[in-house]
């Protein structure tokens, strides 16, 4: 049937602007390749619509989508994103996610494969010491390192933003001091420091003296490093959770057979209705800027954004220099780990990568569950709508020599960019799977393929009673 033979009620009108150079050419090439080609048509507004309301999808940015016609219209239009993922996406309630489900169900996955969190609200250093009057992990963890002579046994742990992105605002301490310093150095300049500055530039007055306005509200923070900006709200709610050492270290692609480096996976998962989860299972492996050196040897030099070089695989965070060789496909990683420093006696067998992605399945569909069972009113799935999440998982090194895969955060919206353009064909695989799995069977347009043919692995079926 041509195009122009399909009555307006059965076509699917097409809103696709992602506002990414990179993402948007793939998206319509997944689309092209799924859809029949009579059965939908590119619009460029929700207004070219007509009457009455059409199936309608949106793929768009999540402050362009137009809620009120997906809210209204729930049997005919789909849009890529959830309304409410909190639970999900924002550090401190995912630690809070997690905790509440691990108290219910003791037995769940996710008390091995999540390390614990400290959660705590702060705004200036000199309140430090009221927003860790409950942090008796933290400060536990500081006595014993006391009385640690020691170094390489004290206890580490990695400091959060809650509401940061692209890893910025990361910092590791060992203890309270440390800590300290960590927020002394976000704290925004006094105004004794600000008339002090005037006065070196002769009077001339600063537009980024960055001090404290009437009412005392703290302008943007920037960081010494230029591009690590820090805002308000991201500096507000924070999670502290032990470091994962020993990390497992390989070599990434391109860089010297004898450089060692940290790195975690970036899983891709769509989410779509309420609620099927799955994991995508090409997936990538993201090193860090420089070989890995325990935190103790580096992590208190003068320049902190350059020691935390060798922990933060964050490709975001790194030039463009340091970015190439830095991504790689997860399957493509060698079979054999090699002999890790410090003489760690590994217990690792071939398909250690087999072992790792059974674990990335098994801590995925028990964190979408905990949030969308144990925190509904901050994650709340649509019959209409779907998601794709970026998740982080790092693989550490268990006192017995085994492999151990830890959850380390959600991302909505994940920098597809990163993967680069040698990679892109793997996000192209990833946008078929997602308009296979969540696109065609709300428009009961084809025949869905069978779990895993198209990479797309189901690890969560639940039926959470929205219609």
């Amino acid at each position: 049937m041509a195009t122009s033979d399909v009555k307006p009620s059965e076509k699917i009108y097409a809103l696709i602007n992602y506002e990414d150079p990179y993402v948007q050419p793939l998206i319509l090439a997944a689309l092209q390749k799924r859809l029949p080609e009579s059965s939908y048509e590119f619009i460029t507004s929700v207004s070219q619509l007509p009457s009455p309301s059409p199936r309608l999808l949106q793929w768009v940015q999540y402050e362009s989508i137009d809620f009120d016609h997906l809210l209204e219209n729930s049997s005919t239009s789909l849009a890529n994103a959830y309304v409410i993922r909190k639970a999900l996406i924002r550090k401190h309630y995912l630690s809070t996610t997690i905790a509440n489900w691990i108290t219910k169900y003791p037995d769940s996955v996710l008390k091995r494969h999540v390390k614990p969190s400290v959660e705590f609200e702060v705004d200036y250093a000199e309140f430090l010491d009221d927003a860790l009057v409950e942090a008796w992990e933290l400060k536990e963890s500081w006595a014993r390192n006391e009385g640690q002579e020691e170094v390489e046994k004290k206890e580490w742990w990695i400091l959060k933003p809650g509401m940061s992105e692209r890893g910025q605002g990361i910092r590791l301490f060992s203890s309270e001091r440390e800590l300290t310093e960590i927020f002394e150095e976000w704290d925004p300049e006094s105004d004794d420091e600000e008339e002090e500055e005037d006065e070196d530039e002769e009077g001339h007055a600063r537009s980024d003296a960055g001090g404290g306005g009437e009412n005392g509200e703290r302008k943007e923070v920037q960081e010494k490093e230029e591009g690590n900006g820090i805002i308000t709200s991201q500096l507000r709610h924070f999670i502290a959770q032990p470091y994962i050492h020993p990390p497992c270290l390989l070599t990434p692609p391109n860089a010297p057979s004898s450089e060692l480096r940290k790195f975690h996976i970036r899983t891709y998962v769509l989410a779509t209705s309420a609620l099927q989860v799955f994991v995508y299972r090409p997936m990538l492996a993201l090193f860090a800027a420089r070989p890995y050196v325990p935190p103790w040897n580096n992590v208190l030099q003068e320049d902190r954004d350059e020691a935390m070089r060798a922990h933060l695989t964050n490709t975001c965070l790194q030039e463009s220099g340091d970015r190439e060789g830095s991504v790689g496909l997860f399957w493509d990683l060698p079979n054999n780990i090699p002999q890790q420093p410090e003489g760690l006696e590994l217990d690792v067998k071939s398909d250690w990568k087999d072992l790792v992605f059974e674990q990335i399945k098994a801590t995925t569909g028990a964190t979408f569950e905990a949030a969308a069972r144990g925190m509904s009113i901050h994650f709340q799935p649509l019959p209409n709508s779907f998601e794709i999440f970026g998740l982080d998982f790092m693989v550490g090194i268990e006192e017995d020599g085994s492999l151990n895969t830890y959850l380390l955060e959600v991302n909505a919206f994940p920098d597809f960019r990163q993967t680069g353009v040698e990679l892109s064909g793997m996000i192209q695989g990833l946008f078929e799977g997602v308009v296979e799995k969540g696109v065609l069977p709300f428009f009961g347009v084809g025949g869905e393929r069978k779990d895993g043919e198209d990479g797309m692995v189901k690890v969560l079926d639940v039926d959470l009673g929205r219609r």
